[in-house]
Order: C-alpha cells, then structure tokens, then sequence
C-alpha cells in the first residue's frame, strides 16, 4: 500500500525580506506643481525621484514553516520585525524578497479599525469585511448574530464606525476576524486595548479556533497570555529569526537574550541615572559574595547595587523589583529602615545597598530583577533599569524543600516558603512535638 502523501504546510516563509526605506518625503504634489517644479529646478527634481541610500532591513531572510492547526506565538523587542511578518502573511504589504504561500484563508487583526471603513457602519463592515475575505451573503448570514454577540456592539451595530471608541473597534475587529471562519487567524498585540474581561473572551476564542483545527499567529508582549495559548514559538531579533521551537523554549530564549550571564554588571561610562544620581553596578551574589547567576532553593541569594549620590541631603530609597519568566510582578523590595519621616539625609559620595533573599523564599524558577533609585518627596525616579539582571532559583528535589516527602512533581507557585506547620487532633490535644 502505498504511503499518504504529506500534507503541505499552511503556511511556508521562504527568504522572506523586507527593506523599507528611510527618510522619503511623502509629500505628493498636484501634476502643475510638479512641472513647474521641474522648470524651475530640474537638477532637484532629478535628485528626488532618485532612490535614497538609507534603508532599512524589517526582516530579513526568514524562513518558515507552520503547519495546519498549528498555535504560534511570535515574540520579540520593539523594531524585531514582528508586525511587519503578520501583515507581509496578511497581504497587506508585498515582500521585497522572497516568497510566501498562505493555502487557506485568512482573517487579520493587526491594528484598531483593521479592514474597516471609518464612514460605514458596524453592520456595514461586517459584510464588507466578509466580501474581502471571498464569503457569499448567505454565509455571513449565518455568522452575524454571533458576531454582534461576541463584540458586545449591539447598540451601535448602525452607528458609523468612526464613532467607536479604541475598545469598541477592536471588539468589533476581532469579533469579525474569528468569526468568519477563517482557515488562518492571524491576532497583532492590538488586544492590549480591550479590557480585561474581553482579553479572557479573546483568549477562549482563540482556543476555540485552534481546537477546531485553524491555524492561529498570536503576537504579544504578555508572556503568560502567550505561553497560556500556544504550543509553538519563534523569536524575532532584528528582523531574523533567532529561534522556534516550543513556546517555552523561545521565551527562555528571548528572556535571556542580551542578559548579564555573570550575575553582574558595571558600568564604566553611559551610567544610567541623572543628574543626581547614578548606578555604578548591580549584582546577584551567593552565600559566598561571588556574583551567580544560580541558587539552590535551600541557599540565601544577595542582590546588590552600587550607585553614586551627586549632591548632600538627599532622601534616596533604593528598590528592586523581581519579575517571573513571564513578566510577572513578585514582589518590590525597599529598604525599610530609610523611614521617609527622619531626619537621616545622605551625603554626596559612593553607596551600596544589598538586600538578602532567604533561603526557601522563592520557588524553583528563573527571575529577573530590575533595579531603581527613587525620592519619594517629592516623587522622582533616578534611574530604572528594567530586567538588568537575571538569576535561576534550582530544586535538587531531594531534601526538605517545602515539599511532601515522596512527592518530586512541580511546584506551582512565584514563592515557596518552608513555614512552620503544627497539627492539633479532634481534641485539641497536641499530636507529635513541634519541630
């Protein structure tokens, strides 16, 4: 018997680049001006029509493959090239290299108001949005009350839609975008705008579309939305493909890139900060004083900062911040003993605040710290320096780490404290000593 033929991928990136060009004037004139432009300054005009040296690579020379029913989550810094893969697979700009072949159709929303026309209305550009995507009125038909539920618009459903609010257009939007049965569901960070309760419907509706066998490209900044949603990953670095693989694998990778593997950095010039204050260096050190990047979970951690005050009588509050893998708030440290109320001010010169995280305080995970220097009246922020360093917390599993005695699983949970447990019988009579 011969053996099924593979099926093609959904969709197949082939050296896909992107170069824009920087600094064009965009001004158009009217056919008169132009000639009398040209009378009057011929050498000009020629120097205008001439293609500018400066440019700029978006993507460049990526390759891809996503297969149907495939969740993908494309991560990446500001400028990575993120958007501009989701609207060169959307159709909306051409590549200047390469090719793409999308074998299914695809439903977009890239930015608020994407595909709709501002003086239609709501109910206008649900079918015009259907037509775009090649669906007959019957179709449609079928799909309108569920859209209009989904959005929450009913009430404006004939306003036009230029009157909508940032949050009613992208309701609309994506309403219309997975609805319409499409085979490819192609969502930018434009979610960002709705509220809360309407990110979770997106969310839930996106699984949906991927359960019933759609392909789905999610970008966003939200790790724990993303990772919650796709099972694949790729990671964009200045318009190449860095790495794909599981979702998790390509988070670690993009949280780690341009991090401090040392567990310690110093800065010799750029100093971040102004002019009264500014950081010097910042470390994760071990029980040791060595700067680490790793801890076991049963051993105290030491984050430390030094930084350079400029002037006297400054009331300064050093702070960190700790962050889960997923851009997740821990937990904000200060130190306490500098009570805002007192009279202790600090000299100009050199500093060092360090801070101890316990043993057996956070769980086994990897964390990123942010560093600040803050005056609180009034309120000024001298330097905050975001995800400077990192440090992975590690479980040897075996020994008493908050853990029940046979039990090796994971641990859910950003902390993990070995506290104190006592156990009272029916009575109220002590069972066992406390240990």
């Amino acid at each position: 018997m011969a053996a099924s033929k593979k099926e093609k991928p959904i969709i197949e990136v082939k050296h896909l680049s992107k170069q824009y060009n920087l600094g064009v004037d965009k001004t158009y004139k009217t056919l008169c001006e132009s000639l009398t432009s040209a009378v009057k300054n011929p050498l000009k005009t020629l120097k205008d029509c001439r293609r500018p040296n400066d440019t700029f690579w978006a993507l460049k020379n990526v390759n891809l493959e996503v297969e149907r029913g495939e969740v993908v989550g494309i991560i990446g810094r500001n400028g990575a090239g993120k958007s501009t893969l989701l609207k060169v697979l959307s159709r909306i700009t051409h590549p200047t290299e390469g090719e793409v072949r999308m074998r299914g159709r695809v439903g977009s929303l890239l930015e608020v108001g994407t595909g709709f026309h501002p003086e239609l209305t709501g109910r206008e550009n649900i079918y015009f949005n259907g037509a775009i995507l090649g669906m007959k009125k019957r179709e449609i038909d079928d799909k309108f009350n569920e859209i209009v539920k989904f959005s929450g618009v009913e009430k404006f459903l004939d306003t036009p839609v230029k009157r909508y609010s940032s949050g009613m257009n992208v309701r609309l939007a994506f309403s219309v975008a997975a609805n319409l049965d499409p085979e490819i569901l192609v969502v930018d960070e434009v979610l960002a705008v709705g509220d809360a309760t309407f990110q979770k419907k997106c969310l839930g509706k996106m699984g949906e579309v991927a359960e019933d066998g759609k392909t789905v490209l999610f970008v966003s900044h939200n790790m724990s939305m993303i990772s919650s949603l796709c099972d694949k990953g790729i990671l964009l670095e200045e318009g190449s493909l860095k790495k794909k693989g599981t979702m998790g694998e390509v988070i670690d990778a993009y949280l780690n890139s341009g991090q401090e593997a040392t567990g310690q950095v110093i800065f010799s010039k750029n100093h971040p900060g102004d002019s009264e204050a500014i950081l010097l260096a910042a470390r994760v050190l071990n029980k040791d004083g060595i700067p680490t990047t790793e801890a076991c979970i049963n051993e105290d951690i030491f984050i430390e900062m030094d930084y350079k005050l400029s002037k006297n009588d400054m009331r300064v509050y050093p702070n960190f911040h700790i962050y889960d893998q997923y851009g997740q708030l821990v937990f904000v440290t200060s130190d306490s003993k500098l009570d805002h109320r007192c009279e202790l001010k600090s000299k100009a010169g050199d500093y060092v605040s360090r801070c101890k995280i316990p043993a057996n305080t956070l769980n086994n995970n990897t964390y990123y710290i942010t560093f600040a220097l803050t005056t609180i009246y009034p309120l000024h922020i001298h330097f905050c320096e975001k995800d400077l360093l990192f440090f992975t917390i590690n479980d040897p599993i075996e020994g008493i780490f908050s853990r029940s005695e046979g039990y090796s699983g994971p641990m859910p949970g950003a902390v993990r404290p070995l506290l104190e447990w006592e156990l009272y019988g029916p009575k109220d009579s002590r069972l066992g000593d406390k240990t």
